[in-house]
């Protein structure tokens, strides 16, 4: 008999079905495609309600685990699934009240994601990323400079530095992160560009993309930290 098919407690049971489930896919027990065992039989096998089994089963589908097919049965997902990122998504928002917690983990995905590009960019991908900065250094140069046209500016650039990493998981959960800090890096560049700073916020910028040209992985983090930009009109921003 399979591990993942043998008696549980009573005690969360819920949770352990889920835990029981999602232990078979880790040891291969359970791989993508698999067609998992009916409600009826989990509930024989296990030895708990088949309302449990059912919960259970709801959760691992809205999570992007599982997936139903009607009059064939429940299956273990083939590939990334978008919903198994919502979860996370709801935790980090209501967990937004801890800044320092979210700029840590801002911080540390964007030195990732710069190792990233660093390491697998190819030639093409640089010059494309040169193009990007020189369009930002043109949206912040001018006399009076648009928030807006910046800031979309600046996004296309790190993005740009995303893609360049090749990792479709990381990018999603970049993206993520960029969505959970956007209100503040938006007050950031506007508050430098009001601030008369202009030139730091494009050089910082520059910075990041000398790394990358010369394929720089020392420092990595120092160049992520210094586009974070502190004390504007007395406010601590973060782009």
């Amino acid at each position: 008999m399979p591990e993942y098919l043998k008696k549980i407690n009573r005690s969360s049971v819920v949770q352990r079905v889920i835990d029981r489930l999602t232990q078979a896919m880790l040891s291969g027990e359970l791989k993508p495609g698999d067609k998992i065992p009916t409600e009826m039989e989990l509930s024989e096998q296990l030895g708990v309600a088949r309302n449990s089994i059912r919960e259970a089963i709801k959760i691992l589908v809205y999570i992007g685990v599982l997936e139903i097919k009607r009059a064939e049965g429940t299956f273990v997902c083939n590939g990334f699934s978008e919903s198994l990122i919502d979860p996370m998504i709801y935790g980090i928002i209501l967990n937004q009240q801890n800044e320092q917690e979210l700029h840590e983990l801002r911080a540390m995905v964007a030195t990732g994601v710069m190792r990233l590009a660093v390491e697998k960019c190819s030639e093409e991908e640089i010059a494309q990323l040169k193009e990007r900065m020189i369009h930002l250094k043109e949206t912040i140069m001018v006399e009076h400079p648009d928030v807006d046209a910046v800031f979309e500016a600046d996004n296309e650039f790190h993005d740009a530095i995303t893609d360049m990493g090749h990792n479709s998981m990381i990018s999603k959960i970049n993206a993520i992160m960029r969505v959970l800090t956007y209100s503040t890096r938006y007050e950031s560049v506007k508050g430098m560009l009001e601030s008369g700073r202009k030139e730091e916020l494009y050089e910082a910028h520059e910075r990041v993309y000398q790394m990358i040209e010369n394929r720089q992985k020392e420092g990595l983090h120092q160049s992520v930290e210094a586009t974070y930009f502190f004390r504007v009109f007395g406010e601590n921003l973060k782009v």
